[in-house]
């Protein structure tokens, strides 16, 4: 039996509705990321889910008790926000401290506790500064102590690195998985940034305007979306219609109304010689197109192509070896047929 089920649930707000039936389940000590772009109701299920805001219909289980019904206090969720929350003139002893003290414990029963989440977050030396001394990581990193000092049965966390600049969003997001694997403990995490929900989840649920686009491991994300939102905003993928494609493409590949291929699965080649070009029967061949543009993104060098009616995205590791091919230059262009996968229509 799955620890947390998501049943139905439904919230409309003035007449819009924000959350559609939304239904999936959750492991025990699993790291679940909801993924979507603002404003498509991840984070309104996730204060659904704390007891924040409540739902028109539908249920919320954890450990086979319907909480639905109960308050945020009765919940044993811990919920750790994008904008920290931290008292300004409170330590970091103190903020981590609160909710043990609004619970009655003394002094000597929470010290324990709280010394060990400071070890925890690696904030070791720092109880005593107040939270404007510390960097917008090092807050983040008390927010999320203070919610796991009460081993709550489930710890949410909306958006918490969004405020936070590249580097330290990235040694922080390894940090908060390393804890939660440390912890086992069952985890919803929301984000917008693929990237990050790709490298720290065991499983991905894809939202878009209410609903439940896919969800999956992140491998399966991103090798097999359903779906041409989650095609194009998981992976930059290619998506065409079948009235883009030539007759002699489409007596190739997989019979359907749209297509969607990976950007790294296309080969780009220059007046490739015959021995070069991959016609092993497994490889389809695009035909011929012009560069219309192209970006560095880090280690990968991205081309946009116009073959016919066709714009093609090519996706190259961008090292001192390779070459580059600049506007203008005309090109060709075979693909694996494996790879040219058959999508849903949006949901």
């Amino acid at each position: 039996m799955s620890y947390i089920h998501i049943e139905a649930v439904r919230k409309t707000y003035e007449g819009q509705i924000v959350l559609k039936d939304i239904d999936f389940t959750i492991e025990e000590g699993e790291f679940l990321t909801m993924l979507g772009p603002s404003g498509c109701g991840k984070s309104t299920l996730l204060r659904a889910i704390a007891g924040l805001i409540p739902i028109d219909s539908g249920a919320i289980m954890v450990g086979g008790r319907n909480i639905t019904p109960l308050s945020p206090k009765e919940r044993q969720v811990g919920m750790v926000f994008q904008s920290y929350a931290l008292f300004p003139n409170m330590s970091v002893f103190e903020n981590i401290a609160f909710g043990l003290k609004m619970e009655k414990m003394t002094k000597r029963d929470y010290t324990p506790l709280v010394e060990e989440m400071i070890e925890l977050i690696d904030l070791r030396g720092k109880e005593n500064q107040y939270p404007a001394q510390l960097s917008g990581g090092q807050q983040q990193r008390v927010a999320l102590a203070r919610a796991l000092v009460k081993r709550p049965k489930v710890l949410l966390l909306d958006e918490p690195l969004s405020a936070l600049d590249a580097k330290i969003r990235r040694h922080l997001r390894h940090q908060i998985r390393d804890i939660q694997r440390k912890l086992k403990m069952t985890t919803i995490f929301v984000t917008h940034d693929q990237e990050e929900a790709l490298t720290i989840s065991d499983r991905i649920v894809v939202m878009n305007n209410g609903v439940m686009e896919q969800q999956g491991s992140p491998a399966e994300i991103y090798t097999a979306p359903a779906t041409e939102f989650v095609a194009k905003f998981i992976g930059s993928y290619n998506v065409w219609r079948k009235e883009e494609l030539r007759k002699d493409l489409l007596e190739r590949m997989p019979s359907g109304e749209l297509y969607a291929v990976r950007p790294e699965s296309i080969r780009i080649m220059s007046a490739p010689k015959e021995e070069d070009i991959p016609f092993d029967g497994s490889w389809i061949r695009l035909g011929e197109g012009k560069v219309e543009r192209s970006m560095i993104l880090g280690n990968v060098m991205r081309y946009f192509i116009r073959v016919q009616a066709m714009q093609v995205i090519v996706d190259r590791l961008h090292d001192h070896d390779t070459r580059r091919f600049g506007e203008g230059a005309n090109v060709e262009l075979f693909m694996p047929a494996e790879d040219c996968r058959v999508l849903n229509a949006l949901a």
